[in-house]
């Protein structure tokens, strides 16, 4: 009977940890923070280096995710959708950014706020944007010496 005992609490330690871990997982990700305030649009000339979760940021504080991304077809310009959370309001006129951490860092998405006073709706489109910069290609131009 005490192994028996035994083998019950050693099995309990583990299925709680197993728990734990998904909790902190799904936490971290934000894969169980259940509806955005709202979702946003936006349209990129190159998303390099964002996909699905990457984060979205004002002011270098994380207020969302990227949570969908798809090439248009017809305009050849990468369409990303970000889940904003719950309170956040952000002016109409802001533009949205591709940005990197460093040069060996990641990318994530920057929100730079505009002063105007109305503010995004639920599924509005940020028409100001930046795609992602090539390091490659910086490095050739800076290279070959153009200056275009």
């Amino acid at each position: 009977m005490r192994e028996n005992t035994t083998e019950v609490v050693v099995g309990a330690a583990v299925l709680a940890t197993a728990i734990g871990f998904l909790w902190f997982l799904l936490s971290a990700t934000g894969l169980s923070s259940g509806t955005p305030g709202m979702t946003l649009q936006a349209n990129f000339r190159s998303a390099e280096g964002l996909s699905v979760g990457t984060d979205v940021r004002l002011a270098g504080v994380s207020i969302g995710t990227v949570d969908g991304l798809d090439l248009n077809i017809e305009t050849y310009r990468a369409e990303a959708s970000f889940a904003i959370n719950e309170g956040i309001v952000i002016p109409d006129d802001s533009a949205a950014v591709v940005a990197s951490e460093g040069l060996l860092g990641g990318t994530f998405v920057e929100i730079v706020p505009g002063g105007s006073f109305e503010m995004f709706t639920d599924g509005a489109l940020i028409e100001d944007t930046q795609g992602a910069v090539s390091l490659i290609q910086l490095l050739m131009k800076f290279v070959s010496g153009d200056e275009a």
